[in-house]
């Protein structure tokens, strides 16, 4: 590749750049994308977006694909890694010698082979990563009616704004023939290297530590189950056991057959549990632990005077004077929909990324919804009492054991989600990138990938089993790593695409030949990110400076959160702890 920078007579920079013109001519032929190395630095943005826009035209002639759920259940279907014409790649496209000897046309067939998924499927991924409403009640009372509602749709405006912009990166990077795969490759392609390591971390630390949240917390779920007979450290090894089978499906194609039954699922707790809460009294036994009462430091209004408990108490505004309990509140609502870490993946996925749109939206209105009526009626019934995880405040037990059951199918379904990306986060830019293992669609791949399987969930369950106050721990990477992912980088790399995008200048020639390997460029890097700033007009121009402002008050809110979880967490190390390490529940 070589790069043109100059204003006037344009100059050649790069490898293999010095000698005449001549001798430039002559070395100045393309590399072929499949010869390139993973994560090769010498791609350009602007190989990445001409090649993205072949792309994006070749898919308005895609049909849209359909779930054929017959044939799936009967095992007939066209392999995973398999081409267009249904025949299996099998070489190692990770190594530089293999990709020499791929075609072009093989080499775009391998991409396509990996996208599979329709809009339906990513609807459903997208709502089983999401929906979490089990929570939003205590949210809600913790805030008051008016402010809870008010942050809940502010968010998830927000938060349906940062999957439009991963979605507008994404189109204008992605390729069959450089196809982005995961979140980290978006910020190699618009800010390069160092923010690609920064957000595989954030993202890989996110994802596991997510999984071993959900380990505990059901592993609980079956001690409950047990009423206790049970030794509580053999409950989430069941739950590791179990989710070790469900990982072990690789594509989200087929994991959204499942993540179907998980919105079901969750939908019927929802149902049973309004049911239930309408015609009985609060779960008083409980209303001293995770409930709005204490989350907002108002001890006495679930504290039994005479052994008669105070009666319901309900607020339209902020409940409290204390910092602390809001703010915790507000945390709950920001992370209500933090699931914008997985959308590249679902993207990545489908056959035609331009429907993620119409996934997205669809179930951000859905989530959105849910959220309201049930977190509003439950705060309602329960007041003060409202309890985190709602379901279980359910005060007759045989009603909270059905919610337990189906909560924890609907766990492993979510779990099973976590593990899938994680891995391939991993898989992808560890091994892939560092160690040249074969990529996860060839069959060396995808055993590679079931190795990975219970190791990973093995390493999940012992960073969350060895912290005595996981409540509290959760909350920091929440606020660290879940808030970033959803709110605080995509403005960052909308903004860093848009400047490169409308820094180019097609009319003078600036962009890439796909003949010679050349890339035009007028001015040095400073001018053209001045230039992409300020051009487009002034609807460009406001769009910019909206997405600096979003980017600094994301960190902001991070800023607030961790203070907030932090301070949750210093309270938590000062009451004495059980271990997961033990017979007896930590939480």
């Amino acid at each position: 590749m070589a790069e043109f920078e100059s204003d006037a007579k344009p100059a050649l920079h790069g490898p293999g750049s010095s000698g005449s013109d001549d001798d430039i001519a002559a070395r100045s032929t393309a590399i072929k994308p499949q010869q390139r190395r993973l994560y090769d630095k010498d791609v350009s943005f602007e190989e990445y977006n001409y090649w993205a826009e072949k792309t994006r035209e070749a898919e308005k002639s895609v049909p849209a694909p359909r779930t054929q759920w017959l044939a799936l259940m009967k095992g007939k279907r066209k392999p995973h890694d398999a081409g267009e014409d249904g025949t299996p790649i099998t070489m190692n496209l990770a190594k530089e010698e293999n990709r020499m000897l791929i075609s072009d046309e093989e080499w775009v067939n391998a991409s396509r082979a990996y996208r599979q998924a329709g809009w339906g499927a990513c609807f459903y991924l997208i709502t089983t990563d999401i929906l979490g409403p089990f929570a939003t009640p205590y949210a809600i009372g913790s805030l008051g009616y008016g402010p809870g509602i008010g942050l809940f749709t502010a968010f998830g405006l927000t938060a349906g704004y940062s999957g439009y912009l991963l979605w507008h990166v994404f189109l204008g990077v992605d390729s069959d023939q450089f196809p982005a795969r995961n979140y980290g490759d978006l910020g190699f392609r618009t800010w390069g290297t160092p923010m690609r390591h920064l957000i595989n971390f954030i993202q890989a630390l996110a994802l596991l530590l997510l999984l071993g949240q959900v380990t505990i917390l059901f592993g609980a779920n079956i001690y409950e189950l047990s009423k206790t007979q049970l030794c509580y450290i053999v409950c989430p090894l069941i739950f590791v056991l179990i989710g070790f089978f469900l990982t072990q499906i690789r594509t989200l194609k087929n994991l959204g057959i499942f993540a179907t039954l998980a919105i079901w699922l969750n939908l019927l707790v929802i149902f049973i549990t309004m049911g239930v809460i309408a015609h009985s009294a609060p779960d008083y036994a409980v209303a001293g632990g995770s409930s709005v009462g204490e989350g907002i430091g108002d001890i006495p209004s679930i504290t039994p005077k005479n052994g008669i408990y105070p009666a319901l108490v309900h607020s339209a505004g902020i409940p409290t004077k204390e910092l602390f309990g809001a703010i915790n509140g507000l945390l709950s609502g920001v992370l209500a929909y933090a699931g914008a870490q997985l959308f590249i993946e679902f993207m990545a996925e489908m056959r035609r990324p331009r429907d993620f749109l119409k996934a997205m939206w669809s179930a951000q209105i859905f989530i959105y919804i849910v959220y309201i009526v049930y977190g509003c009626f439950v705060y309602y019934y329960q007041g003060q009492y409202t309890y985190n995880p709602s379901f279980q405040a359910v005060s007759n037990y045989a009603w909270q054991s059905v919610g337990n059951v189906l909560t924890l199918l609907a766990g492993l379904i979510a779990a099973a989600l976590y593990g899938n990306i994680g891995i391939k986060v991993f898989y992808n830019n560890i091994c892939c990138d560092l160690l040249n293992a074969p990529l996860i669609t060839s069959r060396r791949g995808k055993f590679a990938y079931a190795a990975i399987v219970p190791v990973w969930w093995s390493i999940a369950f012992v960073i969350a089993a060895a912290i005595p106050a996981y409540a509290a721990f959760v909350g920091v990477i929440s606020a660290s790593c879940l808030l970033n992912m959803t709110y605080t980088i995509p403005p960052f790399l909308a903004l860093g695409y848009d400047i490169q995008k409308n820094a180019m200048r097609p009319l003078e020639g600036d962009g890439f030949n796909p003949v010679t390997g050349e890339v035009v460029r007028h001015g040095t890097p400073m001018q053209r990110y001045i230039r992409g700033f300020t051009s487009g007009g002034p609807i460009r121009v406001a769009q910019n400076v909206w997405h600096v402002l979003y980017f600094l008050c994301s960190l902001g809110m991070c800023g607030l959160g961790m203070w907030a979880s932090i301070e949750a967490m210093i309270f938590a190390f000062q009451q004495p702890q059980d271990t997961s390490f033990s017979c007896k529940a930590p939480i």
